[in-house]
């Protein structure tokens, strides 16, 4: 029998629990994804933290503590993914802008800067807001910029 799921009521179930379990070891889920690939379902859950690394230990602390629990709130199969974001993850959502303030990144615009040709920066974030979009520190001439959040093709992590 084919079970039709809603993703998405299925994220919104399980959020408060992997957040509330994340944060009993320190860490912030950045990104809860339950996707259907090759008639599998995974659900991948994107662990970060400032003040330390996630490391593999991490990482199977919270898939003992999630285990039980998601069985009974997801009504199919899958298969739990618990991981970093990865060093230079691709940003897919505004609030990673605040959750990476103060890391390097590579930032490509949708359209190049008043008296600019160039559309892709490497910097680092010096701040977001929702409204005004970002406060870019760029190396290449160690300009502070303010960049509109509507011209933000992309930006990912960047490490040296």
């Amino acid at each position: 029998m084919k079970q039709d799921i809603n993703r998405h009521e299925v994220i919104e179930k399980i959020t408060p629990l992997i957040e509330n379990t994340a944060m009993r070891f320190g860490f912030l889920p950045i990104e809860i994804e339950f996707v259907k690939e090759n008639h599998r379902w995974f659900l991948r859950i994107y662990l970060y933290s400032k003040v330390k690394d996630v490391t593999l230990d991490d990482c199977e602390n919270i898939t003992r503590s999630l285990n039980e629990f998601l069985d009974e709130l997801i009504p199919v199969k899958y298969y739990l993914e618990v991981s970093s974001p990865g060093l230079e993850r691709k940003f897919k959502s505004d609030k990673e802008f605040l959750i990476f303030k103060g890391r390097r990144i590579s930032l490509k615009l949708k359209e190049p800067l008043d008296g600019e040709t160039e559309k892709i920066f490497k910097g680092e974030i010096l701040d977001w807001d929702d409204n005004e979009g970002l406060t870019f520190f760029r190396f290449d001439d160690g300009q502070e910029l303010k960049i509109s959040k509507t011209n933000i093709q992309s930006a990912k992590l960047y490490i040296d």
